[in-house]
């Protein structure tokens, strides 16, 4: 097995992404931690949460983590064969709306392409084969609300 890569997955929403990213990840190993970065906001996302927890593998630890997921990967990169982190797209969103009176404020938006950027080299870095699910944002229409955009962007960038 090649440990220290880094795998990054897109594609269009709902276009089989995470189940291809779990398939890979359970080709890497048997200790995967599982990074979920959802948050059950609403009914919707609560049962999507339960769909997932439902199909992933009982073998592996899944976590739970909105925000905090560059030091999770450093720790559990450490100690896991494989770090499966689902999704950079909801990550972003989620650093993104902490403060969300600063969207437009460049710096801030700065401050999130760093700690992306972090989490990329922290990925890097660690023994870990980590993959990285996002969706494809940039392909489709220009969305017609400044924190839609500044959102694309962010993520395009990263």
């Amino acid at each position: 097995m090649h440990r220290g890569k880094l795998i990054f997955i897109t594609g269009g929403a709902r276009s089989g992404k995470s189940s291809f990213a779990e398939k890979t990840a359970n080709g890497f190993g048997r200790s995967v931690a599982y990074l979920a970065t959802a948050q059950p906001l609403d009914e919707e996302m609560t049962f999507r949460i339960k769909k997932h927890r439902e199909k992933r593998l009982n073998t592996w630890e899944t976590y739970e983590e909105p925000i905090e997921v560059r030091e999770l990967v450093s720790r559990l990169g450490l100690e896991k064969e494989v770090i499966l982190i689902d999704c950079l797209t909801l990550l972003t969103s989620n650093l993104l709306l902490r403060k969300e009176n600063k969207v437009e404020d460049s710096k801030w938006q700065e401050e999130i392409l760093l700690e992306i950027k972090k989490l990329a080299e922290v990925s890097y870095k660690v023994p870990a084969q980590v993959i990285i699910v996002s969706n494809e944002v940039g392909m489709g229409l220009v969305p017609d609300n400044t924190l839609g955009r500044v959102y694309r962007d962010i993520l395009g960038r990263a």
